[in-house]
């Protein structure tokens, strides 16, 4: 099964982060075994170079190391990408 990286950058306390996280997570679940996604969270206060380049553009949603989205993430958006990003 082809796997696909993503992954959510934000910051403990970030209610916008909250809401991606919920819903990365259900289009992860929708995807019913199409794909295998292979999630990671990082925080901009542990990586000072995510600080530096994402402070205020939280949360950050990336697929396979390219930004996908910032601020808001968008369902339908999100599971396109992650098929399409399928080996």
């Amino acid at each position: 099964m082809p796997t696909v990286d993503l992954a959510l950058i934000g910051k403990p306390g970030c209610h916008l982060c909250d809401d991606a996280r919920e819903v990365v997570r259900s289009v992860i679940a929708s995807l019913d075994g199409e794909v295998d996604v292979s999630m990671t969270e990082l925080s901009i206060l542990d990586d000072p170079a995510l600080l530096d380049e994402f402070a205020e553009e939280i949360p950050v949603v990336t697929i396979g190391g390219r930004v996908h989205t910032i601020w808001r993430v968008e369902p339908a958006r999100l599971r396109t990408a992650l098929l399409e990003a399928a080996p």
